[in-house]
C-alpha cells in the first residue's frame, strides 16, 4: 500500500523540512497551534465537567444521602450515553464539520453541567442526577471525533504526535487546574456551586470556539506558507469539502458498513482494546481518586483538590513529553510503528506501579508512586495521534468516535466495579490492582495484536472484498 504515513523509509524532506521551507523565502506563520490550543482547552473544560462529581460528590452523599454503589453509578452513567453516542457523534462531525459540532457540545453540556447544581431543589435526586449525567455524556460526546478531524486537518504527519499529546494532555491540564479550583469552591461555597460555576464557564468557551477556529483553506491571517507546509506533510486541510458518503463507485456509504470494516482491521481491533485500558486508567483518577484520597488517606475535601492536582501534573508532562518523543523517534528512524510504540510502552508500564500503593503507608510515598503511574499513563496516551495517523480518509471523524466509545467503556465499567470492590471489601486495594492491570493488557495490545501502524484504505479493501 502506498501510505505516506507508514514511514519505512525516512521522511520525505516536504514533510521534515522547517516551516519556511514550504514557501520559499515565505516565513509561515504558526496558527495551527492557536488552533491546537483551543481544541486542548475544549477538551479539559470537558474534562473537569466530567470529574466535577468526584470532587463535589463526597459533600453530595453526605448532604442527600447517597451510597457508594449509588455514586458509583453516577460515574457510569456518563460513559453509558458517552459510549452510545460517539459513533452518530463522529457522524455527525464528519457531516456538519468540526465547527458546528463542537460549538453545539460545549452550549449543551455546559446548560446540563448547571442543571446538576440545582438538583437539591427539586427532588427525587438519585434519577435525576442519573439522567443529568446521561445527558451530560451525550452531550460531550461529539469532543473527540471533532478533535480528531481538527488534528487531521491542521498538522503534517511529521507533527501529529505532538498535537496528540498535546491535546491528551489536557484531562491531565484538567485536573491540575480544575481540581483544586472545584475543591476550593466546595469547600468555601458548596457543592452545588461547583457546577453551576463550571456550567458558567463552558457557555464562555463555547463562544471563543466559535469566534476562532476556522478549517485551515478558510483561516482570515494564516499565509500561504503555513499551509502548504501542513498540505505537503498530508494535512487534509480541506477535509470539510471531501465527499464523505460516496463509495468509490458512486453508491451511497453505510455508516454501519464502514464501522465494519474498521472491525475487520486487526490493527484497529488492537488499538480499541488498548484505548479501552488507557481510559480504565483515567476514570479511576476522574471519579474515585479524590475519594480515596479522603477515604484512605485521610484528607479533606480541601486538602485532596489540591494533592490530586500532583499526579495530573505529573500526567501533563508526560503527556506533552510524549508526543515530542515519539516525532523524534519517527524522524530519526523514519518508522512510525516504533515512534508511537515505544512512548507507548515505557509510559504504560510505568502505570501499573499504582499497585504498589498498597505496599507503603507513608502519605508521601503513595501520592510519589500515583505520581509515577499517573506520568506513565501520560507518556503512553498517544490513541489520537494514532488514530489520525490510521483512521481512513473518508471515515476520520466516524472511526474517532469507535474509537473514543470503545476507550470508554472503561468509563462505564471501572466506577461501577470499584463502586462494588469498596463496598464489599472496605478498602481500595483490590481496586489498585485491578486498574493497574489495565497499563499491562494495553502494552500486549499494541505489540501482540496492533501489528505494522499505516494509514487503513477502504478503498484497497472493498477492491479485494469477495463481490467487489
Amino acid at each position: 500500500m502506498n501510505n505516506p504515513y507508514t514511514l519505512q523509509e525516512p521522511a520525505p524532506a516536504s514533510v521534515a523540512a522547517p516551516p519556511g521551507a514550504a514557501a520559499g523565502t515565505l516565513k509561515a506563520s504558526h496558527f495551527r497551534y492557536g488552533i491546537l490550543a483551543l481544541i486542548t482547552i475544549v477538551l479539559a473544560l470537558s474534562t473537569g465537567d466530567r470529574a466535577a462529581l468526584s470532587v463535589a460528590g463526597g459533600d453530595m452523599s453526605k448532604e442527600l444521602g447517597i451510597s457508594a454503589v449509588e455514586l458509583g453509578y453516577l460515574f457510569s452513567a456518563f460513559s453509558w450515553a458517552y459510549v452510545m453516542f460517539l459513533i452518530p457523534s463522529g457522524w455527525l462531525a464528519d457531516r456538519i464539520g468540526s465547527k458546528k459540532a463542537m460549538m453545539l457540545a460545549v452550549v449543551i453540556w455546559s446548560v446540563f453541567t448547571v442543571c446538576m447544581g440545582l438538583v437539591h431543589f427539586i427532588g427525587l435526586v438519585v434519577p435525576l442526577l442519573l439522567a443529568l449525567r446521561f445527558l451530560l455524556g451525550a452531550a460531550e460526546s461529539p469532543v473527540g471525533p471533532a478533535a480528531g478531524r481538527v488534528i487531521a486537518a491542521w498538522f503534517p504527519s511529521s507533527e501529529r504526535g505532538m498535537a496528540g499529546a498535546i491535546f491528551n494532555s489536557a484531562q491531565y491540564l484538567s485536573l491540575a487546574v480544575f481540581t483544586p479550583f472545584m475543591g476550593w469552591l466546595c469547600h468555601r461555597f458548596g457543592w452545588e456551586y461547583v457546577f453551576i460555576i463550571m456550567g458558567v464557564l463552558g457557555l464562555v468557551i463555547g463562544g471563543i470556539w466559535w469566534r476562532y477556529y476556522y478549517l485551515p483553506i478558510h483561516h482570515p491571517k494564516m499565509n500561504s506558507a503555513e499551509l502548504d507546509y501542513i498540505r505537503a506533510g498530508e494535512g487534509l486541510v480541506d477535509l470539510e469539502h471531501r465527499p464523505v458518503d460516496k463509495q468509490p463507485g458512486g453508491a451511497k456509504r453505510s455508516q454501519l458498513a464502514d464501522i465494519g470494516r474498521l472491525f475487520k482491521s486487526r490493527m484497529m481491533v488492537g488499538i480499541f482494546l488498548g484505548q479501552y485500558c488507557i481510559n480504565a486508567i483515567t476514570w479511576f483518577y476522574m471519579s474515585w481518586f479524590p475519594i480515596y484520597l479522603v477515604k484512605e488517606r485521610g484528607f479533606d475535601i480541601l486538602q485532596a483538590g489540591f494533592v490530586a492536582a500532583v499526579p495530573a501534573l505529573c500526567g501533563l508532562i508526560g503527556g506533552v513529553s510524549s508526543g515530542f518523543v515519539s516525532d523524534a523517534i519517527l524522524k530519526k528512524t523514519g518508522n512510525l510503528s516504533i515512534a508511537r510504540k515505544t512512548p507507548i510502552t515505557i509510559g504504560l508500564l510505568l502505570s501499573a506501579s499504582i499497585m504498589l500503593c498498597n505496599v507503603v503507608s507513608n502519605e508521601t510515598l503513595v501520592i510519589a508512586l500515583m505520581s509515577l503511574a499517573f506520568f506513565g499513563k501520560g507518556f503512553g496516551s498517544l490513541g489520537w495521534a494514532v488514530v489520525a495517523d490510521t483512521a481512513p480518509k473518508e471515515l476520520i471523524g466516524t472511526t474517532g468516535g469507535v474509537f473514543n466509545a470503545i476507550g470508554n467503556l472503561s468509563g462505564i465499567i471501572t466506577p461501577v466495579v470499584i463502586g462494588y470492590l469498596l463496598q464489599s471489601s472496605g478498602s481500595f486495594a483490590s481496586a489498585l490492582i485491578f486498574v493497574g492491570a489495565h497499563g499491562l493488557v494495553a502494552v500486549f495490545s499494541y505489540w501482540m495484536i496492533v501489528g505494522r501502524i499505516q494509514r487503513m484504505d477502504l478503498g484497497q479493501m472493498d477492491r479485494i472484498a469477495p463481490g467487489h
